[in-house]
């Protein structure tokens, strides 16, 4: 015999935390940073086939003033860097970075001076999508997995003290050529 069962129907229990989380998730403004091929593919994903509207993104936005998602789509040189810093810089808090396709994340194929390896020397990174190009759907797919793990947040000072205890399990981990065996 629970709480529940004494309520009235209609009534719904939930945490300002949960509800925050749901408002958050559901009003994603995307600024886009499409550098290359996977901008495409971005492009594509907003379009009638697959439809981001679904998701409450319809309008890509221009300003990053009125954005709280920066999708960083392509390689980015060494030039491109401090302007997606800027850019990254000037959106309002709270605001997530999703890593489009194996160049944003790594550098791909680029291996030299002109290409940043890896975004995410740049900007912290909240989702990487790999591929080259990933296709909408999976662009689609991470922007979901993002919803939840945006849902799923903490707010003030849980919300630092969330970050903080991710930061020491992430310093805590052993390299992955450690892990393995392979190392000893």
């Amino acid at each position: 015999m629970g709480l529940e069962e004494k309520l009235p129907s209609g009534v719904l229990l939930t945490t300002v935390e949960g509800l925050a989380g749901y408002f958050r998730k559901a009003s994603l403004w995307p600024a886009t940073f499409g550098l290359a091929c996977c901008a495409i593919e971005m492009m594509t994903s907003g379009g009638p086939k697959y439809d981001l509207a679904r998701y409450g993104m319809e309008v890509f936005r221009a300003s990053p003033r009125q954005a709280d998602l920066m999708i960083v789509a392509g390689r980015v040189s060494q030039k491109m860097a401090p302007v997606l810093r800027q850019i990254y810089d000037q959106m309002p808090e709270p605001k997530w970075v999703l890593a489009m396709g194996v160049c944003a994340s790594s550098g791909g194929m680029f291996n030299n001076y002109a290409i940043v390896q890896g975004v995410d020397h740049i900007v912290p990174v909240d989702m990487y999508l790999p591929g080259c190009p990933p296709r909408p759907e999976m662009l689609i797919d991470a922007i979901v997995k993002l919803h939840e793990q945006i849902q799923g947040g903490s707010l003030g000072v849980n919300a630092e003290a969330e970050e903080a205890a991710q930061e020491t399990a992430a310093l805590r981990q052993l390299p992955l050529i450690d892990q393995t065996g392979l190392l000893r």
